[in-house]
């Protein structure tokens, strides 16, 4: 298990433009991602170092958009003026996350501009919802077309600042309560409001940069 992207929702200005303001603080060239037909969306992709990615994502008027929790998260997250939605965790096999949460996977793709075809499966974008502070997991179908793959920066994901509980993401993960992140800290303050992801610091060849 590991921390794979984040995802941040688009402003008013729209998905470009979000996409380029945050290239812009970071120093990543964004890349543009495509529609996710079964939730509705579509994304620009910032790549990073690590098999990390920013994932900026805008909701499409479709009808997947009002039934599918992803196009719901995106959608209630854009209208109150954008920023971070949440955070993601990968891993290889998501069937312990299934009976863990008692709940099933459901499929997700998109076919990049080039015409390669991403697959995967996510869950627990319903719990995202419900608390923001959890994360949702994603099982790639294959790791050879992930987004961060040939990314060509040393941009990468430092530590993730959450307003939450430590404990209940921790249970929500199905980890032990001595468990340590490696490669991205979490560091976790106490909620004055909604929980959820607050900031993201990226170690950048220039310094620290917090989002």
């Amino acid at each position: 298990m590991r921390v794979d992207h984040v995802s941040y929702a688009a402003g008013r200005d729209g998905l470009r433009a979000t996409a380029e303001r945050l290239s812009g603080v970071i120093g990543v060239e964004p890349v543009d991602g495509g529609v996710h037909p079964r939730f509705g969306t579509r994304n620009i992709i910032l790549p990073l170092a690590n098999d990390n990615y920013v994932e900026v994502v805008e909701v499409l008027d479709h009808p997947a958009s009002d039934k599918a929790p992803f196009g719901q998260a995106v959608r209630a997250r854009s209208e109150a003026g954008g920023g971070w939605l949440g955070w993601v965790v990968a891993v290889k096999d998501i069937r312990p996350a299934e009976r863990r949460l008692g709940r099933q996977s459901v499929p997700g793709n998109r076919h990049r501009p080039d015409g390669v075809e991403l697959r995967w499966r996510q869950l627990g974008v319903r719990g995202l919802i419900a608390d923001p502070q959890l994360p949702f997991f994603i099982q790639w179908e294959d790791m050879n077309v992930h987004p961060a793959v040939g990314a060509d920066t040393k941009v990468c994901i430092d530590m993730l600042q959450i307003a939450g509980d430590p404990a209940r993401v921790r249970a929500w993960l199905g980890l032990s309560e001595d468990f340590t992140p490696v490669e991205v800290d979490v560091s976790f303050v106490s909620p004055h409001g909604t929980p959820g992801l607050m900031s993201v610091t990226f170690d950048t060849p220039d310094g620290k940069v917090t989002v």
